[in-house]
């Protein structure tokens, strides 16, 4: 399978790193990026020889959120292009939180918006202190929509209240107790870091693992494709409303909505 933008590499012991190689647009989501993810996930979980997935991204930034041309497009598309668009994004997500294997994020750099879901979809994240992460969304007039299953039963309600609308920024430590994070390490200890969440799967039955990892999901909070559906309803109302228009289009003017004094 020919990817542009998604790369995966598999060691001999079944590592799989699956990178985000958007370097130059700070591994901003874009509709390619986001196919590529989808179709990376379903390989991912189909491979037997692959016993981990490591989810990381090269360059400075782990995903800046979404791409300033895919948010140009979608601020002239049509609800139904919306509302493609978003569930493209949506199902992404579902895909990757449902791989049959422990998937181990490595958060570096920035992480916002859609970053913070892809951070979410893990089972294992790990940081560095220096990271900053935030849910940017309402900044624009947008809500964390489709992220929004994924970061409420990775935070919990009371937890994601915290930051889930205000869009302000935090670092690594703050991401750790806010249960994003599951650990936050110096930068140059990311790495090891990483292989210490990694090792003890080595040791583990996949099947079991998987087993295991599809009865805690059944377990907790729900995430149906029914709430799925309802996330991608609330992006669409949004974009359709008075203020994404006016935060996305202040945006690109390098103006402040009417909102910010």
């Amino acid at each position: 399978m020919a990817h542009d933008i998604v790369t995966i590499d598999t060691d001999d012991r079944g590592v799989a790193t699956l990178w985000l190689d958007r370097a130059e647009k700070h591994n901003a989501l874009n509709a390619q990026m986001i196919r590529e993810l989808h179709e990376a996930a379903t390989a991912l979980s189909r491979d037997d020889a692959v016993r981990v997935v490591v989810l990381a991204a090269k360059g400075r930034t782990f995903c800046a959120g979404g791409d300033l041309g895919w948010m140009r497009e979608q601020f002239d598309a049509t609800p139904e292009q919306r509302g493609r668009e978003a569930g493209a994004l949506a199902w992404m997500l579902k895909a990757i939180n449902l791989i049959p294997k422990p998937v181990i994020g490595r958060i570096h750099g920035n992480a916002f918006g859609g970053g913070v879901g892809m951070a979410s979809v893990c089972d294992v994240t790990v940081g560095t202190t220096e990271v900053t992460m935030a849910l940017t969304e309402t900044r624009l007039g947008l809500i964390p929509a489709t992220i929004g299953p994924y970061v409420a039963a990775r935070m919990g309600e009371a937890r994601a209240r915290r930051v889930f609308m205000s869009g302000r920024a935090f670092k690594g430590a703050e991401a750790v107790d806010l249960g994003l994070l599951s650990r936050a390490v110096a930068p140059d200890a990311l790495d090891e870091a990483v292989e210490a969440e990694v090792a003890p799967y080595l040791q583990t039955a996949p099947g079991a693992v998987a087993r295991a990892k599809a009865l805690l999901r059944h377990l907790g909070p729900p995430i149906t494709d029914e709430i799925i559906e309802h996330s991608i309803g609330e992006l669409v109302a949004c974009w359709e409303g008075t203020e994404a228009p006016e935060g996305i289009g202040a945006f690109f003017a390098k103006e402040k909505p009417s909102w910010q004094s």
